[in-house]
């Protein structure tokens, strides 16, 4: 007797095989969903992984030195076109020559006279031509230490026969077995042009036959850095009280372990300074009271300094919308409508650098540059474009301080100056792996702030270097580093 609602013979009912059919297919539905969204989300992954693999110096905040040799042939389309003139000097060019030394200066003549006349072929005497032809040869010669040996004499006296020996005088016998000039030169090679202290051992020994263990270089260098310390406050007390001043900040090494490198430079002086971090409760005593204009980029860790007093770096907006260039779709519309814009905004300030337009033209040439500039800024934030419309609203958050450079006097609109500051102490990082200490810090921070303003001041490092170790050694006040 057949059950009512089944099929003869157990065969399973209509109703049932629409339902595993309806299972089927939710079943193979959500898997299909999974799929997609695995799709989605490994599309997403090779999107950025793509967009990583073709960061370049031109495109994103890396250094030039990370793009490798050939990477000019690699970097696309918008390179500089390959010269087809020549290499070195070309025609019509004003050479470069060499200017004679004043004769005060040479240390030796050789005067060379005529033999015999050529209208006669009589002899000549050897008489001194005041307009005579020279040419000149500068060499090193006799480049050899200079030793100056204290000796203290014992004497005898005549009457009672006592020996007296001269008693050692602090103020007379020096404390070190090497000199202010030495101990200026020890750190100009280690401390300015970054010689290991290896090398700077075998150099001194080569070109001048002077033994120094490694233990008296780094002690060298302790005296210098306690030497250069009222310089390293004079600049950053001029940095401070600076009209307008360029931050920029890379990574440091102490022991291996990463720190945060920040350099504050204006148009007088240049000031570097290491800290374990680059936290902003950390570096905000760095910039003193925020007297003046800051041009940096639009990191947020520069949240303290007024809006209303900043510049933001416009080629870090550069290289930012190159990579929104290079996208494809509608970000890569707004990278070149951007970048169209940003191409103007250079062109105006080059013209203006170059006299070509007085400030009132700029900022007249340049106003509907920003206003379609900042348009398409809104348009792009409220697009929802993954890593596009984030950055251009954090660009919209800082408008009020990307046009300062178009109504103030002596501010750029990139930070090439701090970047520029930095980049010998990044090459000193990568040759030294930074420093081991934090009396090592202080020798490079001062070191390099030293040289760097005494430059900026037309003052020949060297020398005051010797300036400054000899009024420490005599426990006097050092030159004035900036002003003098």
């Amino acid at each position: 007797m057949a059950v009512e609602g089944s099929a003869p013979g157990g065969d399973q009912g209509p109703d049932q095989r629409i339902a595993e059919l309806v299972a089927a297919l939710e079943a193979r539905d959500a898997e299909i969903a999974k799929l997609r969204e695995q799709i989605e989300q490994l599309t997403k992954l090779c999107t950025g992984l793509t967009e990583k693999l073709n960061q370049n110096s031109r495109n994103s905040h890396l250094p030039p030195s990370s793009d490798g040799p050939g990477a000019g042939s690699r970097s696309g389309g918008t390179q500089r076109k390959t010269s087809k003139r020549k290499q070195g000097g070309q025609k019509g060019r004003r050479g470069a020559h060499r200017t004679l030394l004043a004769p005060e200066q040479v240390d030796d003549f050789v005067d060379l006279f005529p033999p015999s006349c050529l209208g006669c072929a009589s002899g000549l005497p050897a008489a001194l031509d005041l307009d005579a032809l020279r040419y000149q040869q500068v060499d090193l010669r006799e480049h050899r230490p200079y030793v100056t040996e204290w000796r203290r004499h014992e004497v005898e006296c005549p009457h009672c026969g006592a020996r007296t020996r001269a008693e050692y005088d602090r103020t007379q016998i020096p404390n070190f077995a090497f000199g202010p000039c030495l101990t200026a030169v020890v750190t100009l090679l280690t401390g300015v042009y970054h010689l290991s202290r290896r090398q700077a051992q075998r150099l001194l020994h080569e070109l001048f036959d002077i033994a120094i263990s490694l233990g008296a270089l780094s002690a060298m260098e302790r005296r210098t850095s306690e030497a250069l310390e009222t310089s390293y406050e004079e600049a950053m007390r001029e940095v401070e009280h600076a009209g307008v001043k360029h931050t920029d900040a890379t990574s440091w090494l102490r022991a291996g372990v990463l720190t945060s490198l920040w350099t504050l430079a204006s148009a007088a002086a240049t000031v570097f300074a290491i800290f374990a971090n680059g936290c902003r409760e950390t570096i905000r005593p760095f910039f003193g009271r925020c007297h003046g204009i800051l041009v940096s980029d639009r990191a947020s860790v520069f949240g303290f300094w007024a809006m209303a007093a900043r510049q933001i770096c416009w080629a870090h907006l550069l290289r930012k919308f190159i990579s929104f260039a290079e996208r494809d779709g509608p970000a890569g519309r707004f990278g070149r409508d951007l970048l169209a814009y940003t191409a103007l905004v250079f062109e105006y300030w080059h013209g203006f650098k170059d006299g070509a337009l007085t400030r009132d033209e700029l900022e007249a040439w340049l106003r509907p540059v920003r206003a379609a500039f900042e348009r398409t800024l809104e348009a792009a934030a409220l697009a929802d474009i993954p890593r596009l419309s984030g950055a251009c609203a954090d660009i919209l958050a800082h408008r009020e301080a990307l046009w300062t450079f178009v109504v103030h006097d002596g501010v750029e609109p990139t930070n090439n100056h701090a970047e520029r500051a930095l980049r010998a102490f990044v090459l000193w990082r990568k040759r030294s792996f930074g420093s081991q200490s934090d009396r090592g810090e202080r020798f490079a921070e001062r070191v390099m702030t030293v040289a760097h303003t005494a430059r900026k001041q037309g003052r020949a490092v060297l020398e005051f270097l010797v300036g400054s170790i000899e009024a420490y050694l005599a426990g006097q006040v050092g030159p004035r580093l900036i002003g003098a």
